[in-house]
């Protein structure tokens, strides 16, 4: 077996063994990264001083915290002269958060290079990881023409096929732009650094790193040996300690100061990115693993739909439950009648949603190439989508946009169906089929809909966007 080949075979199994890295975290907090997409943030954010802790690099030292590599010279050259600057972070909950490393990092690098000129974009979505954010980079971060990408999924399912569709759509909007791989860790992982190891989850991504020559951080390090050395604890949930630092409550989401870890790590690491003036290789190599995610992106479905009937484009800031989701989507496309409808052509392999889940909302039904289509659920590795199979009229299946954690709140949230691919001709229409909303629902989750059953008893679907893996024709 040649060597490119044994690589990639090791590269797949690791892969395979990453679903086993999340047995330390409970179903709860699990729960808790997939219900945690409440809101939107705005994609422009300010760093504000008196709000945000100062962190300090500190003295710890590990050689596995950072992998310069080709580091980020492009952009420390430009801050060393005091030029404008973007900087995006795109990542999941841990990024969206204000406490969890963004502004502590965005505030370290105004104090590092007080002559630069600052611009920052907040691409954190909670709860969803590198397929989602494939689709979204473009849109979120690239047309923004970012000097410097930090990229943060490594608890979001790692899903390396994602990432570097990330980092490839990168290259190809712009060679010069520096990315570097952030990854935070889960309850349980810490025992990987104390063994001066990683996890499972970080080793495929950090393959990835490794064959575009882009610097990575393991944030949580730091936090790992001090919990060692009996002065932090990981996971507190309502438990104070007077003596030792609270990483977090949940053991995913870091508290202020367990997020100042996380900065600090990056402090400590731009400290050794900048003995690397070395610039990486500017073309696009063959990929890794795929290249099937260079065309992911995300359209908005006014833009695209044709012969639309009952669908109407609405602005997400004057609907008192669709307004916090304004910094995602301008204008959400909503219908509620069923059989309203909608269609488009693309060419390529993959379509989806990415909207907002509430009581009121239904189903979706799709024709594709003037076929219903049975709907069956699939996994590779942490990515999850729907296959879609030519089926009758009876065996068509509803995609439901109702889940347990739709009760009572409003939340992003997006699937994805893959087809064959070629060009296809795809009708979305709202479901006449109801799902049962009860049964979903378990036992402590029903006080609302047995109070108010009306709210549920609706079939409305708020569009965000449309998720295309391919060319919109």
């Amino acid at each position: 077996m040649k060597t490119s080949q044994l690589f990639k075979y090791v590269f797949v199994m690791a892969s395979l063994l990453i679903p086993f890295i999340m047995l330390g975290q409970s179903n709860t907090d699990k729960d808790k990264i997939a219900a945690s997409q409440a809101g939107a943030s705005p994609v422009y954010f300010e760093v504000v001083a008196s709000e945000i802790p100062l962190v300090a690099p500190g003295s710890f030292q590990n050689e596995i915290e950072c992998q310069v590599r080709s580091g980020i010279p492009g952009f420390l050259e430009k801050a060393q002269k005091g030029q404008d600057l973007v900087v995006a972070f795109i990542g999941g909950s841990i990024t969206q958060a204000n406490s969890g490393y963004r502004l502590q990092t965005a505030r370290y690098l105004e104090q590092y290079f007080p002559k630069a000129r600052f611009k920052w974009i907040n691409a954190g979505v909670s709860g969803t990881g590198t397929d989602l954010g494939a689709f979204r980079i473009k849109e979120q971060v690239l047309q923004y023409h970012p000097d410097l990408i930090f990229i943060e999924f490594a608890v979001n399912g790692a899903y390396p096929d994602g990432m570097e569709g990330m980092i490839r759509q990168t290259i190809r909007h712009n060679p010069g732009t520096d990315i570097c791989l952030l990854y935070t860790i889960l309850t349980g992982q810490t025992a990987f650094y104390q063994k001066s190891e990683l996890p499972a989850n970080i080793k495929g991504l950090e393959r990835v790193a490794d064959y575009y020559g882009l610097p990575s951080v393991q944030l949580g390090m730091e936090a790992a040996s001090l919990e060692a050395a009996g002065k932090l604890v990981w996971k507190t949930g309502t438990e104070r300690y007077a003596d030792k630092i609270m990483f977090s409550e949940d053991g995913i989401h870091p508290s202020t100061v367990g997020g100042n870890l996380y900065a600090a790590a990056i402090a400590r690491s731009l400290s050794k990115m900048e003995l690397q003036k070395q610039y990486r290789k500017q073309e696009l190599p063959a990929p890794l693993i795929t290249a099937d995610w260079d065309a992911a992106t995300m359209v908005a479905p006014i833009a695209i739909a044709d012969q639309s009937k009952g669908w109407q484009s609405i602005a997400a800031a004057v609907n008192p439950h669709l307004q916090k989701f304004s910094g995602w989507f301008t204008n959400i496309y909503t219908a509620s009648a069923p059989g309203a409808s909608f269609r488009f052509r693309f060419k390529g392999d993959m379509i989806g949603v990415f909207d907002i889940g509430g009581p009121e909302v239904g189903q979706l039904e799709w024709i594709i190439d003037g076929k219903p289509v049975l709907l069956t659920k699939q996994k590779q590795g942490s990515f999850m989508y729907y296959q879609a199979e030519i089926a009758d009229a009876i065996g068509a299946t509803a995609l439901n946009r109702f889940n347990a954690y739709c009760n009572n709140r409003y939340r992003g949230q997006f699937d994805v169906i893959r087809l064959p691919e070629g060009t296809h001709d795809v009708k979305v229409y709202v479901s006449s089929q109801k799902s049962d909303k009860l049964k979903i629902l378990s036992p402590d989750q029903r006080t609302d809909i047995e109070a108010h059953p009306e709210k549920y008893d609706q079939s409305v679907i708020y569009l965000g966007r449309i998720l295309i893996r391919g060319t919109v024709l």
